[in-house]
C-alpha cells in the first residue's frame, strides 16, 4: 500500500509528518472520502469543492485542484483497488497551541480497500447533540473525536452507525452519514441550518431522486415508515432498526422509496462517476 504526502509518494512506513502537525495536535485540518471504482474517484469535482468551502470555514488556505487530482493519479496508478480515498488538509507543523505556525500546510492523499455495507443495517440515538451555532458547524475537520465516542456507542449496541440530534432537539446527522426519512410517503432529509454536514450523497440523492430539506424534531425518526443513510461508501443503506438511548428498540422496514433511491444512485452513479 503507498500513500502521497506533499507530492511524493512512499510506503506509510516511510511517510514523514511532524509531530508538531497542528492537524495531529489540536485537530486543525480538514478533509474528504471518497469512493473508488475502476481506479477513479468517485464525484471528485464536488468533493475538492466542499473540500475549499472546509479550508475556508477554518481559514486555511484553498488548497490547489491541479495538484491533488495529479497525486490522486499517480497515487491509483500505484494503487489500482476499489475502496476508499482520504485527501486531508492540515494546518501543518505548528506551536503546542492553538496558534498556526508558518511553515505552510500538510496535504495527504491515501487510499484503502473497504469493505461492502450490508444491504441494511441498524442505527443507535446516542445521548449527545451536535452544536448547530458551533464555529466548525457543516465543515467537514479532522476533530473527530466526538464521533470516536458516539460510534463506539452504536457498537456496543449492536449498531454500525450513532445518529444525533442538535441542541434544540432536532434530527441532525450520523457520525459520517447523513440520514432521510420518509414520512407520508414523502422523501426528507434535515436542513443544514440544523447543523448538520452537506454530504456529497445527501446532495446526490437530492437531486436524483427529488428529496426535500425541513427541520424535523428528533421524535420524526419514531413517526418514519422508511429511513436510510447516505455516506461516500455507504452510497444508500436503508435501516432496519433503530435502538434509542433508553435501549428500546424500533423496527423499521426497508420500503419501496427506499429501494427506488438505492436503484437511482446506483444507476446514476454508474453512468456519471463524477457528476
Amino acid at each position: 500500500m503507498k500513500v502521497w504526502v506533499n507530492g511524493q509518494i512512499c510506503k506509510p512506513d516511510d511517510a514523514r509528518i511532524s509531530p508538531f502537525d497542528h492537524g495531529f495536535t489540536v485537530g486543525d485540518g480538514v478533509f474528504e472520502t471518497c469512493k473508488v471504482d475502476g481506479g477513479q474517484a468517485f464525484a471528485l469535482t464536488r468533493h475538492l469543492r466542499r473540500l475549499d468551502r472546509s479550508a475556508a470555514g477554518l481559514g486555511l488556505p484553498t488548497p490547489d485542484h491541479r495538484v491533488i487530482r495529479a497525486g490522486i493519479a499517480e497515487l491509483l496508478d500505484a494503487e489500482p483497488l476499489a475502496g476508499r480515498l482520504r485527501i486531508t488538509l492540515t494546518g501543518g507543523p505548528g506551536p503546542l497551541g492553538s496558534d498556526r505556525g508558518d511553515e505552510g500546510t500538510t496535504l495527504t492523499l491515501a487510499v484503502s480497500p473497504e469493505s461492502s455495507w450490508e444491504p441494511s443495517t441498524s442505527v443507535a440515538v446516542v445521548p449527545w447533540v451536535r452544536n448547530e451555532r458551533s464555529a466548525v458547524a457543516g465543515l467537514k475537520t479532522t476533530s473527530y473525536a466526538e464521533n470516536v465516542v458516539a460510534l463506539d456507542r452504536a457498537h456496543q449496541l449492536q449498531c454500525s452507525e450513532a445518529i444525533f440530534a442538535n441542541t434544540v432537539g432536532d434530527l441532525c446527522e450520523g457520525t459520517g452519514s447523513n440520514i432521510f426519512v420518509v414520512i407520508d410517503g414523502e422523501l426528507l432529509t434535515p436542513s443544514l441550518a440544523g447543523g448538520c454536514l452537506a454530504g456529497i450523497s445527501r446532495e446526490l440523492v437530492i437531486e436524483w431522486c427529488g428529496a426535500g430539506e425541513a427541520v424535523l424534531p428528533l421524535d420524526t425518526l419514531k413517526d418514519a415508515q422508511e429511513a436510510f443513510l447516505t455516506s461516500s461508501t455507504r452510497d444508500v443503506q436503508p435501516i432496519n432498526r433503530v435502538v434509542w438511548d433508553d435501549a428500546d428498540a424500533q423496527s423499521l422496514k426497508v420500503g419501496p422509496v427506499s429501494e427506488r433511491a438505492r436503484a437511482a444512485f446506483a444507476e446514476w452513479a454508474a453512468s456519471t462517476p463524477d457528476p
